[in-house]
């Protein structure tokens, strides 16, 4: 009985060592990852993030938590597309991007939505002094909404406090946003 015992111990640290190794020096947990954490569209990310200076896993995060990289999915408030961009905010985009006409768009198109989107968080960064939480906020809550937060002293400047958003979806949005981009910058 005791040697039994011995020899399935010794089996356990055989295969807690193995273990180990797989996931330290083959890295396996990228691998698993790597899954969840897909960059599908990638000829376009890494075209327009580049184009507007954004880093191109936040572009990820965003569509990753906006459609789950559905090109043709729309939200109950009928945002539309991989980023869910609403037809207000394209008319917006597409009056400072020279080469598109609102007429002529397909919101659903994967390259044009990845565009749009693109150019509408480099602005928010913009706006928001490259402060990513206060951009994604803006991204999903309106620029209206945040600067209103941010006179009021419910969020600071700064995102310090990013967890006192007063819309528990834009909270929870925010969040998972930035565990995702921090995930995919990790990847």
């Amino acid at each position: 009985m005791k040697k039994s015992i011995k020899i399935l111990i010794i089996i356990l640290l055989i295969i807690l060592f193995i273990c180990f190794i797989l996931f330290k020096v083959i890295k396996i947990q990228d691998k698993i990852l790597a899954i969840f954490y897909k960059k599908e569209y990638n000829e376009y990310v890494e075209k327009y993030a580049k184009e507007y200076g954004v880093d191109e896993n936040l572009i990820y995060s965003i569509i990753k938590n906006e459609s789950k990289y559905d090109a043709n999915a729309v939200s109950s408030s009928e945002a539309k597309g991989l980023m869910q961009i609403m037809d207000n905010t394209v008319k917006d985009i597409v009056n400072g991007i020279e080469e598109l006409e609102y007429n002529t768009i397909n919101i659903f198109d994967p390259e044009t939505n990845i565009h749009l989107g693109t150019n509408y968080i480099s602005e928010l960064l913009r706006k928001y002094n490259n402060v990513v939480p206060i951009a994604v906020a803006a991204y999903n809550a309106g620029i209206g909404n945040v600067d209103k937060w941010i006179e009021n002293g419910t969020i600071k400047e700064d995102g310090s406090n990013i967890e006192n958003i007063p819309f528990k979806e834009t909270n929870i949005y925010v969040r998972k946003v930035l565990r995702d981009y921090k995930i995919f910058k990790e990847l």
